[in-house]
This record gives C-alpha cells, sequence and structure tokens, in this order.
C-alpha cells in the first residue's frame, strides 16, 4: 500500500536539524553526566564492601523502624529487610560481581536524581495548572507507551555510545511516574487543609511548600520507588548503547549463550531492585 504521509521522515528531518543547531548543548550534557557518573562511580568504588554494607543496612534500619531503634520493636520490623540486604550483596560480591553492581547502582541513581529534578516541577505545574496538565497527560502517555528500545536511537544519535544515551534513555522512560504521583498527592491534599492555610494568610508559595508537599510526601515518595524501579528495568536495554553495569554482563550473557552469566548478573539486578524497593517503599510508608 503506497504512503500518503511519511511522518518518519519529517522526524528524521526535525532530530537532524536538533543534532546540527544544537550540537554545543548535547556536548555539554554529555560532558556533565559523564563526569557525574565517573565521580560517582569512583566514589562508590572506594567504599570497603563492609562499611557500604553497614551504611545499607543503617539506611534499611532507619527506613523500617523509622529510627535507629535497637530494642526488640526495631528488630522485628527490619530484621527481615536486614538479613536480606547481608545475604543478597553478600552473593554479588562473593559471585564477583560487585563492580558491575556498583555501576548499576550509579546508572540508577543518577536517572532517579535527573527524572526526579525534571518530574517533580512538571508533576506540581500539572496539579496547580489545567492546561498544562492537558499538555502533559498525553505527552506522559506517549513517553510510557513508546517502546523503550526506540528511545535508544536519538539518544545515540545525540550523544554517540556510552553512559550517557544509557541514562537519557533511562530518564525518559521512568519520568512519567514522577510527574503524575507527584500531581496526584499534591491534588489529593483536602481542600479544607488548604483553605485554612489561606485564612491563616499564608502565600500560594507557603501553602505549597508547608502544606501541599508535605502532605503529599507519601505519594511523592511512591513515584520515588517507581522511577527507581522503572530505571533499573532499563539498564540491560541501556547496555546496548554501552552503559556499563550487570545489564551489560548480562547483554554479554545473551550474545555469548552463557547461561550462567545470564542468570548471575540478572539475579544481581533482581538483588538490587528487591534492596531499593523495601527501604524506598518504607520510607514512603512511614511518611504517610
Amino acid at each position: 500500500m503506497n504512503r500518503i504521509i511519511d511522518l518518519g521522515k519529517y522526524i528524521e528531518i526535525g532530530i537532524n536539524a536538533l543534532e546540527e543547531n544544537l550540537s554545543f548543548l548535547w556536548g555539554a550534557i554529555d560532558d556533565v553526566i559523564s563526569w557525574t557518573v565517573d565521580s560517582m562511580n569512583d566514589i562508590l568504588l572506594s567504599i570497603p564492601f563492609g562499611v557500604f554494607l553497614l551504611v545499607v543496612v543503617v539506611l534499611a534500619w532507619c527506613a523500617k523502624s523509622g529510627k535507629l531503634m535497637f530494642k526488640r520493636e526495631g528488630l522485628k520490623k527490619a530484621a527481615g529487610l536486614v538479613s536480606f540486604i547481608i545475604f543478597g550483596l553478600g552473593l554479588i560480591y562473593v559471585m564477583g560481581y560487585w563492580r558491575d553492581a556498583m555501576h548499576t547502582t550509579t546508572l540508577v541513581l543518577v536517572s532517579t536524581f535527573i527524572a526526579l529534578i525534571l518530574g517533580i516541577p512538571f508533576g506540581i505545574l500539572a496539579a496547580k495548572n489545567r492546561t498544562a496538565d492537558v499538555i502533559i497527560k498525553p505527552v506522559l502517555d506517549f513517553m510510557q507507551t513508546m517502546p523503550a528500545f526506540v528511545y535508544l536511537i536519538p539518544a545515540i544519535f545525540f550523544f554517540s555510545v556510552g553512559n550517557t544515551p544509557g541514562i537519557v534513555a533511562t530518564v525518559i522512560f521512568s519520568l512519567p511516574p514522577a510527574v503524575r504521583l507527584t500531581s496526584l498527592g499534591i491534588r489529593s491534599v483536602s481542600d479544607d487543609v488548604v483553605e485554612a492555610g489561606r485564612a491563616f494568610g499564608a502565600t500560594e508559595k507557603q501553602i505549597l511548600y508547608k502544606i501541599e508537599l508535605p502532605l503529599a510526601m507519601p505519594t511523592i515518595l511512591t513515584g520515588v520507588n517507581q522511577v527507581i524501579l522503572l530505571a533499573l528495568s532499563m539498564v540491560v536495554i541501556a547496555s546496548m548503547v554501552g552503559a556499563k553495569g550487570l545489564g551489560s554482563v548480562v547483554y554479554q550473557g545473551i550474545q555469548q549463550n552463557d547461561i550462567a552469566k545470564g542468570f548471575e548478573s540478572g539475579l544481581g539486578i533482581v538483588i538490587l531492585a528487591i534492596i531499593l524497593d523495601r527501604i524506598t517503599q518504607s520510607f514512603a510508608n512511614k511518611k504517610g
């Protein structure tokens, strides 16, 4: 069947124009992301395994118990998660994938940070402005339903191969929950509470920062949890454009038909996902 409109051609023309006219911007973004990733990798890899494990255990303990409760109550709440963290991270270490796990952690943390920096303001805007909400919603629908592999094409075009295109594709894929849940959290704040703030003379800025955002924090933290999990789900796909970490080991296992390598590195991703999910969800529950 003959094509009436060659939409892809116009998209390609637009991307080519962006690459040619904004090459300085893509170069600057690449430099910043590369420096951030390299610096964080160096920091994480410089921490001895025992110290890193202790920090994560304490963080999990605080997330579960609300504070450092070295009593029976705190022990009951945190024992299961702490035991899993010790076993899981220990397993990754003895399997020899600790360096790759730190690369993956860096990829997830940097991607999550960028997604939240972009997503939370847009979520606030969508909650506060009806016109913005009407525009933002279909964009988020497009971002969530477009196959993740498609994001790799412009990412490679703008940034070549390496960690940067992987992080950019991951940010695009994981951004929508941050926007949606921030907007939902603010919209869910009781009108009576907001009106009470106005009655006491609070400005709109004070209402946002001192009433709406604190009350919306459990929902926003749930969005953080979802962003982290979506970022982790992208690590294997991001490895196809040169991103390092456990995802690249899984990809090597696929290419080499190496079942052992693929299973071990995939198990490492699962362990990291469970740990990050349980910790962030515990913080969200505590805020609630």
